[in-house]
């Protein structure tokens, strides 16, 4: 009896309305475009209107990866949502997402690796899968960045967007499916990349709410450094680990996070251009959100063809980093 692999059979995404564009943030903050765009090269970024919450952009790129799938909101078995910036402390952003839907049979949570996050619930969701205690799952990857960001700190402002992203898994015995996912995590480099709180460490106190630590902080020499060699040994792991070579793969998806570190992952793993995916210029960073929105747009824009070898490279705060490799 083969064991069953977990293949994406519906994919959705779904952005805030709003444009904020880089000649925008130079009426915001002591900054340009051209600055922005050398460094970073992002144009635009989505950001959430009052009354648009984490939860919000999930359910929507749900039902679209749900629409897309045939699948009833009942029929799922597992709900999953990585990212940073919950509805909530508790409940998960997910069991929210699961009241939305409907989907009254599911078990539901959240994961918290930052960027790494829709991987990591890819890697739950298929070991689910695999060893048959779910037959259809939901994963999401959703984010409302602008509301943990300095709008005053030129360096991190810029970088990052609101988003979700969503895929649905079925239990499949054919080739196209999740081949090999692979998760890593260094919790020694937490202090690159994080958010001082509020939290346990740092409690909701008047006091340190005025202080400015409840946003963003990140050392973006450092975690360049960082990413761009942990994506590349997660590119390899997953290659080496079902047989390929990089001549074999068809697109590489990565983290949606600075086309530096992007141009940087595809020049040393030896990728055409045209085999890496890229949208950052228009979204930014969108955290566990950016590779579900970039699956999504490759899939309905066509550029994912049957049978393509397919990688997903993420590196996030943590430090965690991850890759799946797949064949579409």
């Amino acid at each position: 009896m083969m064991i069953p692999r977990a293949k994406i059979i519906g994919t959705g995404s779904a952005l805030p309305d709003r444009v904020l564009t880089n000649q925008d943030l130079e009426r915001m903050v002591e900054t340009s475009n051209d600055w922005i765009t050398s460094r970073t090269g992002i144009k635009e970024r989505r950001i959430a209107a009052e009354g648009e919450f984490t939860s919000t952009f999930a359910t929507l790129a749900a039902r679209r990866a749900l629409e897309m799938a045939e699948v009833d909101p009942a029929e799922l078995d597992l709900i999953i949502c990585g990212t940073v910036t919950p509805d909530f402390p508790f409940p998960s952003t997910a069991c929210i997402v699961q009241q939305n839907l409907g989907a009254t049979r599911a078990a539901a949570f959240d994961i918290s690796a930052a960027c790494s996050g829709f991987l990591y619930g890819l890697s739950i969701a298929d070991k689910f899968i695999r060893t048959g205690s779910a037959v259809r799952a939901l994963v999401m990857g959703a984010e409302v960045l602008s509301r943990v960001v300095d709008w005053s700190d030129r360096n991190t402002c810029c970088l990052f967007g609101d988003g979700a992203g969503a895929v649905v898994l079925a239990a499949h015995e054919g080739e196209s499916a999740l081949l090999s996912t692979h998760i890593y995590s260094d919790g020694s480099h937490w202090e690159l990349l994080h958010q001082p709180g509020p939290g346990n460490r740092n409690p909701a106190s008047s006091q340190f709410l005025e202080s400015g630590r409840t946003f963003i902080r990140m050392q973006g020499n450092e975690v360049f450094k960082l990413a761009v060699r942990a994506m590349e040994d997660a590119a390899h792991a997953a290659l080496n680990a079902n047989d390929f070579t990089v001549a074999d793969l068809d697109l590489l998806i990565p983290h949606q996070a600075n086309r530096r570190i992007i141009d940087a992952i595809g020049k040393r793993l030896g990728l055409d251009k045209d085999k890496v995916f890229i949208n950052v210029d228009r979204y930014g960073n969108t955290s566990s959100a950016s590779i579900p929105i970039a699956l999504d747009e490759a899939n309905r824009t066509g550029i994912l063809k049957p049978d393509s070898l397919v990688l997903l490279d993420a590196f996030g705060g943590g430090l965690t980093w991850a890759s799946v490799l797949m064949r579409w």
